[in-house]
């Protein structure tokens, strides 16, 4: 699955299953069995260069595990992940990676500066230290800070201003492909959409490619140009951000998009949730929604759905329409 075009990324068949059998002692005396998480199962997407690909979906549906993947931080268990031809030396597209809290993911103990220029020295992207500070100064600017603030601690900032330090540094790699891990959740409200327009405007400006990881379906709306639905490890739905949004096909979509507040229609009709989340250590067989699908039937509860392409749109479902 995915939208046409030369990919940054390019996804094929990916995934990535924990180990959490019992311990040794519960396997070979009481004779419990061993037992797979899996987290990403059976992933595929391409995301063309300059755009914004995101992934929706409940806790516990495998985002952040695919954000790791993507990153490199874990390796899958099949399937393969490839970038196109970047700039770095190796040619490699150099990718960072936006973290959920701004709070825990800046080294307290160091000045902001330091904190962006470490990238900047680790890569050799500068000659001198003369060259790093002011390309430091120039990326707090770009970010919507002041070059005074490279002396400052990140305790000395607000939650918005911690995440645009976040931003400054991981553009100080220069990379072409950023992974934007629920990077407004941590966030009041009144800041979330400048973040998000500052995340639009640096695309814009430094022509990068994101995989924005959320489950907040009006930020993922803001910035998307296109959107997969995650459910238990496998996209349920694909299309491009109108098309999701205006005529979606998966009643699990649907539902995601019921949750939303609507001014002109609070009183609209809306599916309910029949049963929480089944555990992704043993999902239901078949069609791993039907538990929760109000449309279900025998089929759904034997068989796995294979992805179809219905107007546009890629979506795992027995029973989707136009």
């Amino acid at each position: 699955m995915g939208a046409l075009g030369q990919p940054t990324l390019r996804v094929e068949d990916i995934a990535f299953h924990f180990d959490v059998s019992p311990s040794w002692f519960d396997r070979t005396v009481l004779r419990k069995p061993e037992r797979t998480l899996k987290a990403v199962d059976g992933l595929s997407f391409a995301i063309p260069r300059g755009t914004t690909f995101s992934i929706v979906g409940e806790s516990g549906c495998g985002k952040s595990t695919l954000a790791r993947l993507v990153v490199g931080l874990y390796q899958p268990t099949r399937g393969s992940l490839s970038f196109a031809t970047g700039s770095g030396s190796d040619g490699s597209v150099r990718t960072q990676m936006i973290f959920q809290d701004p709070y825990a993911s800046l080294n307290p103990r160091w000045r902001v500066g330091d904190i962006i220029a470490e990238p900047i020295r680790h890569l050799g992207l500068r000659r001198a230290g003369g060259e790093t500070d002011m390309r430091v100064r120039e990326l707090l600017e770009i970010v919507g800070l002041s070059w005074r603030d490279a002396a400052r601690y990140p305790h000395e900032f607000s939650g918005g201003q911690r995440q645009r330090i976040s931003i400054a540094r991981a553009l100080s790699a220069e990379p072409e492909f950023l992974i934007c891990d629920e990077p407004t959740s941590a966030l009041d409200v009144s800041v979330q959409a400048q973040i998000l327009n500052l995340l639009k405007d640096l695309q814009r400006e430094l022509g990068l490619t994101y995989l924005f990881i959320s489950h907040n379906l009006a930020a993922v709306r803001h910035v998307s140009d296109r959107v997969a639905v995650m459910y238990l490890g496998r996209i349920v739905e694909e299309a491009a951000t109108d098309d999701l949004f205006e005529r979606p096909k998966h009643p699990y979509t649907r539902f995601l998009l019921d949750t939303v507040p609507d001014l002109e229609r609070p009183n609209r009709d809306r599916v309910p949730a029949v049963v929480d989340l089944p555990s992704p250590i043993d999902p239901p067989t078949g069609c791993s929604y039907h538990p929760r699908c109000m449309l279900a039937t025998e089929l759904c509860r034997t068989t796995v759905p294979e992805p179809q392409l219905l107007e546009a749109t890629y979506v795992r479902c027995h029973h989707a329409e136009p």
